[in-house]
Parts: C-alpha cells; sequence; structure tokens
C-alpha cells in the first residue's frame, strides 16, 4: 500500500512576518527538495484576494518552478475555470510545455467564488456509520458553505476577476474545449477551425478536481479522465466524489480504467507533541478562509494561541481540524494508508503549512523516508527507493467539439 505515489499541493502560504516573495521562494525551495525526495507531483492551487496566500496564478509560479526543477511532474490543482477561456488555459500551460515538455498536469476545478462541497447528485456507494468508513476513517457532518454565498467580499472576487459583463461558460464544455484544442480537433459552431500555438499538442495530462460526487465527478468520469479529490477541502464529501467519479467513468483514449488521486492535510514531526505545536496556527488560518475574510497570513503557535475562539469559530473548523494528519511519521503514514484504503486512491497529494519553512521541508522529508521503508519492509529485498512515480499514458487525440 505504500508503493502508492505521494504528490504535494501547495498553496504558497504567507507566513506572518513574511513577505510574498519570500512564500515564492520558499515554494521553489520545496520543489527542488520534494523532487529530491522521490515525490511524484507538485501542484499549485490558484487563490485570489487573500493577504495569506501568494498563489494567484499557477502558469507562472508553474514555470518558475518548471526552470528550477527537473524531473518532478508539475501541475495545477486546480486552474478556476471560471473566470478564464479554453483558449488562454491551453496557451498559458502549452508556453511552458514548450520548454518543458512531458511534465505538466493541467488540473481543472470549477472557478471563482463557488464554495466547494456542492450537494453531489450521486449518493456515496460506500456506508458510513456514526460518522466512520467501514475502516474507521473519519468522515465528518458536511459542513455548509451557504453563509459564504451571500459574502460581498465572494461576489467582489468574481468581479474583479470577470469582465464586465462577461459570464461563465457551461463547465463541461469548457472542459471539451480545452481538449479539443489540446488536440488540434477544434471546430466553432460554424465549423471554423482554431489552433492554439502553443498549446495544441502539448504532452499535457488533464485531471478533474472536485469536491463531491456532483458535475466535476461527472465530468471526469465521463471523458475517461483523472480525477483529484479534496478530503483536505471537504471531508464530508470525499466518498461520495471518488463513488461519483467511478460511476460515471467511461474508458477513453487517456484511461483504460478510473484514476483518483485523494488530497490531505499533513503535519509531520520527530514526535507528536512537536507535530501539534507546529499544526497550532492552522484553525485560526482555516477561520479566516471560512469567514470569507480572506487567508491571514499563517501565524505563529503562539499567535494562534493567542486567537480568541467563541463556539461559533470552533464550529466553523472542526472538520477541517479534526480531519488533518497531524504527528510522528509512523502515525501519519498509518492515516495516509487508511483514507487511501477507505478510498481506493491511486495516489495521495499531501498539503502541508506550518509557520516555518524548515518544519515544512522536515515534515515532507520525514514523510518520504517512512512511505519508503514501509515499501522496503512489505516488498523484502527491494533496494532503497522514495515512492514510486505513476505511469502515464499519451494525452492522445483529445475530444471533438
Amino acid at each position: 500500500m505504500s508503493d502508492i505515489p505521494l504528490g504535494v499541493l501547495d498553496l504558497i502560504p504567507i507566513s506572518s512576518g513574511s513577505t510574498a516573495a519570500d512564500a515564492l521562494r520558499n515554494s521553489i525551495d520545496l520543489a527542488r527538495q520534494t523532487e529530491r525526495l522521490g515525490y511524484a507531483r507538485y501542484w499549485f492551487a490558484e487563490h485570489h484576494l487573500n493577504p495569506g496566500v501568494a498563489g494567484t496564478s499557477p502558469a507562472v509560479a508553474l514555470a518558475l518552478t518548471a526552470a528550477a526543477t527537473s524531473t518532478i511532474r508539475l501541475g495545477s490543482g486546480a486552474v478556476q475555470l471560471g473566470h478564464r477561456t479554453a483558449l488562454s488555459t491551453v496557451e498559458e500551460f502549452g508556453l511552458i510545455d514548450a520548454l518543458h515538455p512531458g511534465r505538466l498536469d493541467l488540473g481543472l476545478g470549477r472557478s471563482a467564488g463557488r464554495p466547494p462541497g456542492e450537494r453531489a447528485t450521486t449518493a456515496t456507494a460506500t456506508p458510513v456509520v456514526d460518522g466512520r468508513a467501514p475502516n474507521g476513517l473519519l468522515i465528518p457532518p458536511r459542513f455548509s458553505f451557504e453563509h459564504l454565498l451571500g459574502s460581498p467580499r465572494i461576489a467582489l472576487q468574481r468581479t474583479l476577476l470577470l469582465l464586465p459583463g462577461a459570464e461563465s461558460q457551461d463547465y463541461a464544455e469548457q472542459i471539451d474545449d480545452i481538449l479539443a484544442l489540446l488536440a488540434g480537433t477544434y471546430r466553432s459552431p460554424e465549423g471554423i477551425e482554431a489552433h492554439a500555438v502553443p498549446g495544441e499538442g502539448a504532452d499535457v495530462e488533464v485531471w478533474i478536481l472536485g469536491s463531491s460526487g456532483g458535475q466535476s465527478a461527472e465530468a471526469a468520469g465521463a471523458r475517461g479522465l483523472r480525477f483529484a479529490a479534496n478530503y483536505h477541502v471537504s471531508p464530508a464529501s470525499v466518498l461520495e466524489a471518488v463513488d461519483g467519479y467511478r460511476s460515471f467513468f467511461h474508458p477513453s483514449e487517456f484511461l483504460d480504467k478510473p484514476y483518483v488521486s485523494v488530497s490531505a492535510d499533513v503535519v509531520v514531526a520527530a514526535d507528536d507533541a512537536t507535530a501539534r505545536e507546529l499544526a497550532a496556527g492552522y484553525g485560526p488560518w482555516v477561520r479566516s478562509i471560512r469567514t470569507a475574510e480572506g487567508a491571514i497570513e499563517y501565524p505563529t503557535p503562539e499567535e494562534a494561541r493567542a486567537h480568541p475562539w467563541s463556539d461559533e469559530d470552533r464550529a466553523l473548523v472542526q472538520d477541517r481540524v479534526d480531519t488533518r494528519f497531524v504527528g510522528s511519521a509512523g502515525r501519519v503514514a498509518d492515516q495516509l494508508e487508511q483514507l487511501q484504503e477507505a478510498t481506493g486512491a491511486d495516489e495521495l497529494l499531501i498539503t502541508t503549512i506550518t509557520h516555518d519553512h524548515a518544519d515544512r521541508v522536515r515534515s515532507y522529508e520525514l514523510l518520504a523516508r517512512e512511505w519508503s521503508r514501509r515499501w522496503r519492509t512489505r516488498c523484502p529485498g527491494s533496494p532503497a527507493r522514495t515512492p514510486r512515480r505513476p505511469r502515464h499514458r499519451s494525452r492522445g487525440s483529445g475530444a471533438r467539439r
């Protein structure tokens, strides 16, 4: 089981007392370090109007990181399609692929201002009893994002990201346009060809990211694309997401069978007590996101302990705090194996935030060593190695408009 590949999801967090430039330099360094440690992928998220997050443009971050690394796959987790076009997305990734061919994952998400955790259209096939999956994985009560829908800040974000009068294209149609532009098969409704250069023919692996068994899971499954489910964003609906995706899946030129990555928030240290101390800033940070204030600069443990908590605040972050994996490498690896078993994940995507960059690097290092040790223990006689890298099929010819 520990031969499951591990990847990295990075928000480019800004720690208190530091700058966006510091955060970006730290992320590029972390990409180098995790490449050395054998992580399979390094993905950048996209967030806007967050004072404590510098990850506003995955494509720009990917270009900078590609120049500083050589083998690790790089991707978006995810590009928000609601405020961009299929053409701009394909051209951006095609431009990077031109200099760094065969290393890019184009992760597509539903977008700008729409809260995660949408109501699923398919029921989970995996039973959940008393908040637990059959193997004991915690599945907390569903968190409601309804309070964010009327947030002035969310409305402002959409206003600033969209051109005046612009409306977002239908998500599924936009995915089809991206696949067609990559494949060189795009035709307008009038039959006019369009060829994205750079972009057409790029060796880019397309992923769909989703937090439920709804539209994103259906779009990924119906097109035979890879799917990334978010335990770290919406733990209550992760089983719905992966079950929904598999129920919708049809073999394609991209995949013969479903392929799933599942994310988890993780902090690893030499012992459980140290890890809990390093993870102390997580609660206030999640609270700032879920109140729509915008992610704060990631606090020190001392700053986090000084945060005044109300019962309402605690309820706001409880599911995220309870489902974060924090502790020694052995403890966290056990929890990750439980997550993998419950979801049937083909890969796991690890997101780790600590105030100090060295602690963050160390967390990934300790986890990689433990993951590798478990593989060697279960496969006696095998040489020392880091988590395996996934095999990839070629992108294929894409979809027709």
